[in-house]
């Protein structure tokens, strides 16, 4: 189920956004960005700032091998971002 506020976006710049992408690419926008770009001060920037920090913060294993480990899950969820 998809929230249509979620799907056309809350804010002008979003809608405009999502119509921008949707004209030049011929795709929509995945669902974890138009989620991001919901309400950001609420979500969207937090979990940002916790993904930036996870996958680019000090850690013993390198930002590639963070970025493989993503990249295979994701597929495993047959997720396409």
């Amino acid at each position: 189920m998809r929230l249509s506020n979620v799907e056309r976006g809350d804010r002008l710049s979003s809608k405009l956004l999502f119509a921008f992408v949707r004209t030049v690419s011929g795709f929509r926008l995945p669902d974890v960005v138009r989620t991001l770009r919901f309400h950001p001060h609420l979500f969207g920037t937090p979990h940002t700032v916790h993904t930036q920090e996870v996958m680019r913060g000090s850690s013993e294993w390198s930002v590639w091998e963070r970025e493989l480990f993503a990249a295979f899950v994701s597929r495993l969820n047959q997720c396409h971002f």
